[in-house]
């Protein structure tokens, strides 16, 4: 059964007049996603009623976990905690994005996540800091392998269903794609600001709303039949994907961890070339043309360059800017290669045995789906 649905269905005037607002078109985890989710459907004036207990509630959670990262939970009230500041993830009251309730909710959530990120992460060693050291620390660091890759099994062996299921799961970071690092920009000065500009200024189409990444890759969903409005297949997402884009969120909105946001965002620029070019070429084979690989296509040329900036000037430039903060930078690149890492061996675990990557299968052609039901 399809999984897609629209933002807002089923809102109306009358919503939000009573002083509720539209069900989001994903479900529940748990107990702390569900409460917070029945939260935002009413406005901030109802607080203590609504979130009565919350913070018990998440520190249950958080006592009960031992993988934060694979909590379906907590995964699911982060990233909604944190599309209140991005907007269009559900549908609330915008003045619960500096409610009390919820920013504590998020910092709770954030700091245990944080430290488990930490804990897990293998030490790394430390370039001195020195722009050409870093960058030559990050290279290092995220030097391709020759083994199994998602983008290689799509290149190769992938049907049009895992295809398809590939450009779901890359949808909850990618629909807002380069957001979560433009937080870091006013955290930033001199060199490394000027490069995270640079980048960005690509990232949303140098002024062409259409060339914005997030707006080919909208458009890429489209030419696939899947529905790209924000949150359509949350429910088909396992907790480990949308870890991947908390992780930056977190980073980005936490000025303390600004050099963990630059080391990230070169690592995941660094490692973005070359698996690009794979994705294209698996496309292709499915028999899909432009319309469907201009966003992989461009972004082969776009991050051999944004890898270089992202390296030397935004990395490199922070850690010479502020050397205290080399150990952030490589722990964001080494934390963006292990979630990554985790996330691609779970979808290519999955494929490999034959079964979905998604927690909820796809339908294998929507349109048809759609002849169906009329």
């Amino acid at each position: 059964m399809e999984v897609a649905r629209s933002i807002g269905a089923g809102s109306s005037g009358a919503d939000r007049s009573e002083g509720r607002f539209a069900a989001p078109p994903f479900s529940a985890r748990g107990p702390v996603s569900e409460q917070l989710l029945a939260a935002l459907r009413r406005p901030t004036a109802d607080a203590d009623e609504t979130l009565a207990g919350f913070s018990g509630t998440i520190a249950d959670a958080l006592t009960q976990t031992d993988d934060i990262a694979r909590d379906d939970d907590l995964q699911l009230a982060l990233l909604i905690l944190h599309g209140l500041h991005y907007g269009s993830v559900v549908d609330a009251d915008e003045d619960w994005e500096w409610h009390p309730e919820t920013v504590a909710a998020r910092v709770a959530i954030e700091r245990a996540f944080e430290r488990e990120l930490r804990d897990r992460v293998s030490s790394v060693p430390l370039p001195a800091p020195d722009a050409e050291a870093v960058a030559s620390a990050l290279f290092e660091l995220t030097k391709p392998t020759p083994g199994p890759s998602v983008a290689r099994f799509v290149a190769k062996h992938a049907t049009n269903e895992q295809a398809r299921e590939y450009v779901v799961l890359r949808s909850v970071y990618t629909l807002k794609e380069a957001d979560a690092q433009t937080w870091s920009i006013p955290r930033l000065n001199g060199r490394a600001k000027a490069a995270l500009v640079e980048i960005q200024a690509d990232e949303y189409g140098g002024g062409r709303p259409e060339r914005m990444h997030s707006a080919i890759f909208a458009r890429t969903m489209r030419e696939l039949g899947l529905d790209d409005s924000y949150g359509a297949y949350l429910d088909a997402v396992p907790a480990i994907t949308i870890a991947s884009f908390t992780m930056m969120s977190m980073f980005g909105l936490n000025r303390r961890l600004r050099g963990a946001s630059a080391g990230h965002y070169a690592a995941y620029e660094m490692t973005s070339s070359l698996p690009n070019r794979m994705l294209g070429d698996g496309f292709r084979r499915l028999g899909y043309g432009e319309e469907v690989t201009d966003y992989f296509d461009e972004h082969v040329e776009a991050d051999a360059v944004h890898e270089q900036i992202a390296g030397r000037d935004l990395a490199g430039g922070l850690a010479e800017h502020e050397p205290s903060l080399v150990p952030d930078i490589m722990f964001g690149a080494a934390a963006s290669m292990m979630v990554d890492g985790w996330a691609a061996e779970r979808t290519l675990q999955e494929w490999e045995a034959g079964r979905s990557a998604l927690r909820q299968a796809l339908h294998a052609d929507r349109r048809a789906a759609l002849e169906e039901v009329s």
